[in-house]
């Protein structure tokens, strides 16, 4: 307990001292994103598909449970061998501090709140465990707790040192949890706290886009359990390395297009505002979807195409790739070709579906590119651009066993029925979602147990770089089907059959579901 105890003023007043110095010196995140850049490739995979958007909770709580570990032995050595558990809690505080000086946008203050933290925590391990040998020792010591002839405690006895040194031990013990627990979670949750920068996004006056998407009918289909054309931002998915949402103050955010450029680019947010925003409709898609997956959603987008902001910088001949970085250090590497070609709409983005981009979403600029998976291409929070080769940078994901370049592989799911609830025999349908961003779906087509493929009627598509809305009528007879779906492209090319591993450039393979008919 001790040791628990230690740990625990230790993270109390390393988070106190971060609320007061230094915001971004937080131990607990800087272990937690240190923990993020090294777990292997399948261990994030599983936490995805396990636990969804919920996975970085669940890092945290299995964070938590080994500092409780951790500290839990230490208290045992620090009683049983001292100084062994003082030098083990200096170990852990040296790595947590390390971690949080070497993270993006450290400050020189940075490493004040694991300093001093380790030292309090040390200082009352000693003293805790101190006390401890000494309560237990006085309590080997021959005492007055029982009258030889009566069994009764006396009255002397219940004051003996030893009930007195335990009285007072159990008291520094509660008291010391107690403010640990009030100190470290308060000063957790201030330093966590938004509400000044969402009051900045909400005072943020979009301006009127210059140019808006038509619609086209018959683009939504009215049908119970399929996917929205517009995934509500509030449904629309998140996946990224950021344990916290950053809080960037759009009055001290900048933009920087460096690297293989004739004339280096700084923007404002008030810079990018002033431009001739666009509307734009497009579909994004996390790596990380497993066939029939969710990992996937569309939205109006409110920005300026890339090619614009690129060409006041001026590209050098022999670049290849655009190395965008966030504030909180994440990398992605896009094609130069891809943000340079004037069919291709990739754009530099402050707004999604009328609002300006949630804090979760990336405010107050991310990119967003059709046709790649978001780990190369859909980096938020956005602060540089550099102008630079494949051959020389790499990004984020792209040493943890991931392509450099990564198209978005064409693919269809099932919304409806599901596997898991039962339908009724009857008149039906079978409907879901297809996309092939960049290119467009030419077809779907949907096979019932083993019998021919049928022809799914589509929604009318916005573009070639949203997903579309399908279904086919079914009548089933009772007892179990399987379902399948596939699609085409406007090339011709027929979606992959065999499964792929989402590593190292996305799933694939046709969806195949199991349904129950009563």
């Amino acid at each position: 307990m001790v040791g628990i105890v230690g740990a625990g003023v230790f993270l109390a007043v390393a988070e106190l001292i971060a609320l007061i110095v230094a915001r971004n010196g937080s131990p607990v995140l800087a272990l937690g994103s240190f923990v993020i850049d090294i777990v292997p490739q399948w261990a994030k995979e599983f936490a995805i598909a396990t636990f969804g958007e919920n996975d970085k909770l669940f890092l945290l709580i299995s964070l938590g449970v080994a500092i409780v570990v951790a500290a839990a032995i230490g208290g045992i050595l620090q009683y049983v061998r001292p100084p062994l558990g003082i030098i083990l809690l200096a170990i852990a505080g040296a790595g947590t501090t390390v971690a949080t000086v070497t993270r993006a946008g450290a400050t020189p203050l940075a490493a004040l709140p694991g300093v001093l933290g380790t030292i309090a925590g040390a200082v009352l391990l000693h003293i805790l465990a101190a006390r401890l040998r000494r309560w237990y020792r006085s309590a080997q010591e021959p005492s007055l707790t029982k009258d030889p002839v009566d069994g009764k405690t006396s009255d002397d006895a219940k004051n003996t040192p030893a009930r007195l040194d335990r009285r007072g031990f159990l008291r520094v013990l509660g008291i010391t949890s107690a403010g640990a627990i009030v100190v470290g979670v308060g000063a957790r949750i201030a330093n966590a706290a938004t509400s000044s920068i969402t009051a900045i996004r909400n005072a943020v006056n979009l301006p009127t886009p210059s140019s808006t998407v038509t619609i086209p009918e018959g683009a939504e289909l009215d049908i119970d359990g399929v996917s929205e054309l517009f995934t509500p931002n509030e449904d629309f998915y998140r996946v990224d390395t950021a344990l916290t949402v950053p809080n960037v103050d759009t009055s001290t955010w900048s933009l920087t297009i460096t690297g293989m450029v004739d004339s280096p680019v700084t923007l404002t947010f008030d810079d990018i505002l002033a431009m001739d925003l666009r509307e734009f409709v497009i579909t994004l898609t996390c790596v990380s979807n497993e066939v029939g997956g969710g990992l996937v959603g569309n939205a109006r987008w409110l920005g300026i195409p890339v090619r614009e902001i690129l060409a006041q910088a001026s590209p050098q001949s022999g670049a290849d790739m655009v190395l965008s970085r966030s504030v909180d250090g994440y990398t992605a590497s896009t094609p130069l070709a891809s943000l340079t070609d004037d069919g291709l709409d990739a754009i530099l983005a402050v707004g999604m579906n009328g609002e300006p981009l949630p804090l979760e979403h990336g405010f107050p600029v991310r990119m967003v590119v059709p046709g790649l998976y978001g780990y190369v291409s859909a980096t938020k929070w956005l602060t540089e651009l550099k102008v630079t080769t494949f051959a020389e940078d790499e990004a984020y994901w792209t040493p943890r066993g991931y392509s450099a370049e990564a198209p978005i592989k064409l693919s269809s799911r099932i919304d409806t029925p599901r596997t898991g609830k039962a339908i009724e025999a009857g008149p039906g349908k079978v409907a879901g979602m297809a996309w092939a961003q960049s290119v467009g779906v030419e077809k779907v087509e949907v096979r019932i147990d083993d019998g021919d493929w049928q022809p799914a009627t589509m929604s009318s598509p916005i573009n070639d770089d949203t997903w579309v809305q399908w279904y086919i009528d079914w009548e089933p007879d009772a007892g179990t089907h399987y379902l399948s779906v596939r699609a085409t492209d406007k090339d011709g090319t027929l979606q992959e059959e065999e499964r792929a591993p989402i590593a190292p450039n996305g799933s694939s393979g046709w969806q195949r579901v199991l349904i129950q008919v009563r």
